[in-house]
């Protein structure tokens, strides 16, 4: 006895320090010559010790001289319950087989089945549960309902329902009456593989055995039930369990609220989360931290930033504690939004607060900074970070590489890349996709198939997604047709279909790995659908389709808006229109790109009241109209002349919120004057430069419209306010302004733009001059007229000098030809410009006539179809 206290106290005295603790047991009760072992105490030490020190091999060989020293059993199994307590479960089943082979003849205790079984549970070992369940029947040691339990919740966790069902009827056979927990075990199995409904039948049996269902049972059914969608079966459960004398508390309700926050139903979530905030008379349970974590993930993940916000408000005010959970959510949600100089007095706030932020914390706002390109920020964030005691992780370093790669600055990418190695850090399959994307963007061939191929080398599990930034690689670079092998292979041979690459890529065809998790999938043929199209190879593009299928791959909505896109852009509007029944018959809803698609095809076809009619159904599904649909029916309603009908929806986007831009302006101000209306067209340049400032595009459409029209005085004073803005003057026809004005005795205007031209220091063309010194000759203005020539002149040389040097820089060809085509302008300019205007408005107003298409389809479009294969 105080030989064992001796060593009891050593070891004690020891335990920092677990190889001299090994030492002195076993040189005491390790030897040869040690007697058999008697000190209980003592094996539990020391096995504590090993364990702790993570020294397996040492309990091994300590399990392997107690069967040798002809212990106790009861020593053995000791030790083997401590192994399996500490969640080592292959080491003790291991060591229970050996003692079990040496001592057949010694019963196990149920205890130790059950806390062997229960380990093996834990830690996802399920193939133990058989093995020591049919052990243990052979061995005659009677279950107890709590190992029947564990064999049930074993085989509920293992997805073996039939089975676990088995087990549950034998446990009356057995001599074991099922109680409420074994009941409760089955329900959560049911519940879990979605079977609510038979999980519900099992409250019967309950009753029928004399037992009344738990709230634990009852908050299992009513959650499952709501996340089927099924609301009327959850309410009827609540009304069942006041039934049964049990008040439904606050985890009933969270896991009400949580399943309506994550379908995104946010309105009845407020209102049950409303009335247990304020409704005292009904007895509701009140929102603890959970309820309100909860709700502020779901206003953040649904985009109510502001709900969110006050959410948080409240939970101030109302003293409410606020965990590092609650403020890495809202921080999510700042950063979702864009609120990013918020989100930073957030994560000040949560220090000032004595929380300490984790990794995730400081991860949400790099991640968000990245994207917004504020990269210095993001790089200072880490700085903060590591101050902070905290190491930045694959995450930290992924979203800083894939800020880099998104603006194309990929050495500073391999920079980031090469620290994170250096950190020991090691990137992931996600990091390297990263990069290996952006390589292919950049069209920096070689450096990505050399990444490829290290990603192979170094055992990265090349994934679909790797599959699909090689074959979107392929295709921006021209080589569909590489992609289309790839993706054929990829059914086949999985991510060793690459090796179709070249002689580089030979080896990714011996690889042995997973191929499973490398088959194409929707972003694959989305991928290759969209390219077909664009190909014009829309028929190779529909077997892909088929094929996909075939692969029981069913498109969704990308996959149908490339062909209904497709279809619309050259004029097949039937055919788009037979995709988008298909669409419909799958019940896949229709998106913002499903009605621009459709909506663009009909206005190829002026039919009108049917773009009404989306726009309508777009306002009913709620599907938001954009500056993009308001243009193309905008557009469409201007070449019909219907002009009001324009304006009236340039009306309703501004009502709406949508916020035209410069295209809407001038389509309506190109229909205005296109009708002789120029009043109303410089009424709507003044709304365009009170919305969208004072844009060059805004002023150069109204005055060439002008200039196209007659409206020359007008033109002029319109192009001397583009000049006041210093706005670019290159898509101003100036020289023809000039020229007009001159001819039509407004020589004083033409001279007036001339000197406000040479005031305001604009580089322009030097015939410009032209007509001005020609007016002035002719009116006997000689003096006024060789000063404008000296200027040209002048103007002329310095153009040489700038012509001459970029000649030496290009080898002066293109220069050449610009320089040939600005002669020959100034030729027609000055000899002929009125003809040529002439012309240019009769070519005008013939093609602006004709009749309107007709509405029917054409001939060839309705011979045309949408195959019936999908």
């Amino acid at each position: 006895m105080n030989q064992s206290k001796t060593l009891n106290q050593a070891l004690l005295k020891n335990t920092k320090n677990p190889e001299l603790a090994w030492q002195i047991f076993k040189r005491i009760h390790l030897n040869p010559t040690s007697s058999s072992f008697s000190s209980q105490s003592s094996l539990k030490l020391i096995a504590h010790i090993l364990i702790r020190a993570k020294m397996y091999p040492q309990l091994t060989t300590l399990h392997t001289h107690l069967l040798h020293q002809q212990s106790s059993p009861t020593s053995l199994f000791s030790l083997i319950l401590i192994i399996a307590k500490s969640r080592l479960v292959d080491e003790a089943v291991s060591q229970f087989q050996s003692t079990r082979k040496r001592f057949p003849e010694v019963l196990p205790p149920v205890y130790l089945y059950n806390v062997l079984l229960e380990s093996s549970i834990r830690e996802s070992k399920v193939e133990w549960v058989g093995v020591l369940y049919k052990d243990m029947i052979i061995s005659g040691v009677s279950p107890e309902v709590y190992t029947f339990n564990l064999l049930i919740r074993g085989l509920c966790d293992s997805g073996h329902l039939e089975d676990a069902r088995k087990v549950f009827d034998k446990m009356s056979e057995r001599g074991c009456k099922p109680n409420e927990f074994s009941f409760g075990i089955l329900v959560r199995g049911y519940c879990r593989a979605g079977r609510c409904e038979e999980g519900l039948s099992i409250l019967d049996e309950m009753r029928g055995v004399g037992l009344v269902p738990n709230k634990v049972v009852y908050n299992t059914l009513i959650s499952s039930f709501c996340k089927e969608g099924k609301d009327d079966e959850a309410e009827n459960l609540v009304e069942k369990m006041r039934g049964d004398g049990l008040s439904p508390d606050v985890v009933t309700f969270n896991a009400r609220i949580s399943v309506l926050c994550r379908a995104g139903k946010m309105l009845e979530a407020s209102r049950i989360f409303r009335d247990m905030q304020t409704d005292k008379a009904l007895g509701l349970p009140r929102p603890n931290i959970v309820t309100y974590n909860v709700m502020l993930d779901g206003f953040c993940k649904a985009g109510m930033v502001e709900e969110a916000e006050t959410l948080v408000n409240t939970m101030k005010k109302n003293d409410v504690l606020m965990t590092l959970e609650t403020y890495n959510i809202w921080l999510m949600g700042l950063v979702r939004k864009g609120r990013l100089l918020e989100s930073q007095s957030v994560l000040k706030e949560l220090v000032e607060k004595g929380l300490e932020p984790n990794v995730y914390s400081f991860n949400i706002l790099v991640d968000g900074l990245c994207k917004n390109g504020m990269l210095s920020d993001a790089k200072m964030m880490i700085r903060l970070m590591k101050n902070r005691g905290l190491q930045p992780d694959t995450i930290t370093y992924s979203s800083l590489l894939q800020g880099y790669c998104s603006r194309s600055m990929i050495d500073k990418a391999n920079n980031i890349l090469n620290e994170m190695m250096r950190m020991g850090c090691f990137p992931n399959i996600y990091t390297c996709n990263i990069l290996l994307h952006s390589l292919w963007n950049e069209g920096k061939l070689p450096e990505a198939e050399s990444l490829l191929q290290k990603m192979n080398e170094k055992g990265y599990d090349l994934d679909t997604v790797t599959c699909n930034i090689v074959i979107r690689g392929l295709c921006k670079n021209g080589k569909l047709d590489k992609a289309i092998g790839i993706v054929d292979g990829m059914w086949t041979y999985g991510k060793a279909a690459l090796g179709d690459l070249g002689n580089m890529y030979i080896g990714l065809i011996d690889s042995k790995g997973d191929d499973e998790n490398c088959v194409p999938d929707l972003v694959t043929y989305s991928i290759i659908i969209k390219e077909l199209c664009e190909a014009g190879r829309l028929e190779d593009a529909k077997k892909k389709l088929v094929e996909m299928v075939g692969k029981k791959l069913y498109p969704d909505s990308v996959i149908y808006n490339i062909f209904i896109y497709n279809y619309c852009k050259i004029g097949k509007v039937s055919s788009a229109f037979r995709v988008l029944k298909e669409m419909e018959k799958r019940e896949i809803d229709k998106t913002l790109q499903t009605y621009n698609s459709l909506i663009m095809g009909l206005a190829t076809k002026k039919q009108i009241f049917e773009m009404y009619g989306l726009l309508g159904e777009m306002r009913e599904r709620g599907v938001t109209p954009t500056i993009s649909t308001y243009n193309i029916i905008m557009g469409c309603l201007c070449d019909a002349g219907q002009t009001n009908d324009a304006m009236s929806l340039l009306n309703e986007m501004l009502q709406k919120g949508v916020a035209p831009n410069i295209h809407s302006f001038c389509l309506l101000i190109k229909a205005f004057c296109g009708e002789g209306e120029y009043r109303p067209a410089q009424e709507v340049f003044e709304v365009a430069i009170s919305a969208c400032g004072h844009k060059e595009g805004l002023y150069s459409c109204l005055f060439n419209e002008l200039l196209l029209g007659g409206e020359i005085v007008e033109a002029g004073e319109l192009f001397e306010l583009a000049l006041d803005q210093h706005l670019y003057i290159g898509k101003f026809n100036y020289k023809e302004v000039i020229d007009r004005l001159c001819k039509n005795e407004t020589l004083d205007d033409a001279i007036k733009i001339l000197h406000k031209l040479i005031s305001k220091g604009y580089s322009f063309e030097s015939a410009a001059f032209l007509p001005v010194i020609d007016a002035l000759r002719s009116t006997g203005k000689k003096h006024e007229s060789d000063k404008f020539a000296d200027r040209m002149l002048s103007m002329s040389a310095e153009q040489n000098v700038t012509n001459k040097v970029r000649d030496d820089i290009t080898g002066g060809s293109q220069l050449k030809q610009k320089k040939d085509e600005s002669d020959w302008k100034n030729i027609i300019h000055r000899d002929g410009s009125a003809i040529t205007l002439k012309a240019l408005r009769r070519v005008q107003k013939g093609w602006g006539q004709g009749s309107i298409l007709d509405l029917a389809p054409s001939r060839r479009d309705k011979s045309d179809y949408w195959e019936d294969a999908v």
